[in-house]
């Protein structure tokens, strides 16, 4: 693929605050991830358990990630609505642990469940709805985001190297293994 043609891809998707109505839509996406070869090495949730969730689950984790400051979930859309991809950031208020159970006095951001469907990787939709994501972040005061990475997982690593995250040098045990931290100052 060339780069006009990447553009082109990326252009081609809307990006926005996901919606509560799309719960479903969702869903299929995260099970889709969930399938993906490498799940194991991105994700630290197990197709099994998300299949065993109902229905309730998913129409809070929309809801939720469809207002407020707390989460946002941000979406590319495909040329006829189909989702092409989704970031969430969870935003953890000074003081509070994240979703790794550290703290900060400074409010901070974590991006999770990172996903864009293999038809349009390359083509400039995660840095799209990385710089979606993060201009919602700076919005709410968010001057630095962070996210982890298997140390297995060398094409996330490499994707988000070239939007502009630097691995910290901290590594974290969590139940995929070790994981890198990358941030970016927003």
């Amino acid at each position: 693929m060339t780069v006009e043609e990447g553009e082109a891809l990326a252009a081609a998707c809307t990006l926005r605050r996901v919606r509560a109505e799309e719960w479903q839509s969702i869903r299929e996406l995260r099970l889709e991830a969930l399938r993906d070869p490498i799940a194991h090495l991105a994700y630290l949730e197990r197709l099994e358990d998300a299949l065993q969730r109902p229905d309730s689950y998913w129409q809070e984790q929309a809801q939720t990630a469809a207002a407020g400051t707390a989460v946002g979930k941000f979406v590319a859309l495909g040329d006829h609505g189909e989702l092409a991809g989704t970031v969430t950031a969870l935003v953890t208020v000074p003081g509070e642990p994240d979703y790794i159970g550290e703290t900060s006095p400074h409010l901070r951001a974590a991006l999770v469940g990172v996903y864009v469907r293999p038809a349009r990787r390359g083509g400039g939709v995660l840095e799209a709805l990385l710089s979606e994501t993060e201009a919602w972040l700076q919005g709410i005061g968010v001057r630095q985001v962070r996210l982890h990475v298997n140390e297995d997982n060398v094409r996330a690593q490499g994707a988000y190297r070239k939007c502009g995250y630097v691995d910290t040098g901290t590594r974290v045990e969590m139940v995929d293994g070790v994981n890198h931290e990358m941030v970016r100052e927003l």
